[in-house]
């Protein structure tokens, strides 16, 4: 099975998405085409950095994800291919993938070097596509660029160790579909800094205390139903292993969510301060 998982901006109005299908299907009718997510907001790169690192371990081994977000190549951002943790990446050097390399350090990049055998006309998703098939019909990185070191950093929106290791600066990476705030704090960088000290997570509101291990577990008392919590805010370490602020059980189109009844948006500061 050759999958071929796809991770784009371009929402699900226009032509693009099917477009873009039905040229991978003309080029290798066999693939197994995966929608990850058409929704990420246009050219958040850090949004799609997240998105495609909570899912792509959902997928088998030798995997190609073709990440179309802020695509267009230019002086700045070259297009690359990444094999790593034995799946394929294909996208521009524009910072999306330096969240995944914070982990795992690649097996290969290429700077994608096969522009000139392509007519004039031909788009940049056109190279993403012939190069994410020619990876799933098991051709090699080194057919298609030439491999370089590492890919370009991103020190924007990266969490903030304060010089004295008594506070964590995070920031907002993405609002889920429930309005839940997912910051780029991770378990492990808190784990490492907090060495079991007490901590508080401010915010522009009342802080939070404690983070839970689930969501129902802010019902901390046997005396009252589950559904007396409603509407309580809570902090969790989610599934992809990142500080999430959620509202429980909210309900965005009716009674609000994190995102709205806390205030929390995009690039918003969430710190967590150590007690001593």
């Amino acid at each position: 099975m050759s999958i071929i998982t796809l991770t784009t901006d371009y929402g699900l109005k226009d032509h693009f998405v099917g477009s873009l299908k039905g040229k991978i299907f003309s080029e290798f009718s066999e693939a197994v085409i995966v929608d990850i997510s058409h929704d990420i907001d246009p050219f958040n790169t850090a949004e799609a950095s997240y998105v495609i690192g909570a899912s792509y371990l959902s997928f088998p081994k030798g995997t190609v994800h073709l990440i179309g977000v802020d695509i267009e190549r230019n002086k700045e951002n070259q297009h690359i291919a990444m094999q790593w943790n034995d799946h394929y990446f294909i996208c521009a050097d524009n910072g999306i993938l330096s969240m995944l390399t914070q982990k795992i350090v690649p097996q290969k990049i290429v700077s994608i070097n096969i522009h000139d055998r392509f007519p004039a006309e031909s788009t940049d998703l056109d190279i993403f596509i012939q190069v994410a098939c020619h990876i799933a019909k098991g051709g090699l990185l080194n057919v298609i660029g030439k491999e370089i070191a590492a890919v370009k950093e991103v020190t924007e929106l990266q969490p903030v160790l304060a010089n004295d290791g008594n506070s964590l600066k995070g920031y907002v990476i993405y609002i889920d579909h429930f309005g839940n705030i997912v910051t780029n704090i991770s378990k492990q960088q808190f784990l490492e800094v907090a060495k079991g000290r007490k901590y508080e997570i401010v915010m522009n509101t009342k802080n939070i205390k404690t983070i839970l291990p689930n969501y129902s577990a802010i019902a901390t008392s046997e005396k009252y139903p589950i559904k007396t919590y409603e509407g309580e805010k809570l902090a969790i370490f989610n599934e992809a292993g990142f500080l999430e602020i959620a509202i429980f059980r909210s309900n965005p189109s009716k009674v609000g969510s994190a995102n709205s009844l806390l205030g929390l948006n995009y690039r918003d500061v969430i710190t967590i301060q150590f007690l001593n």
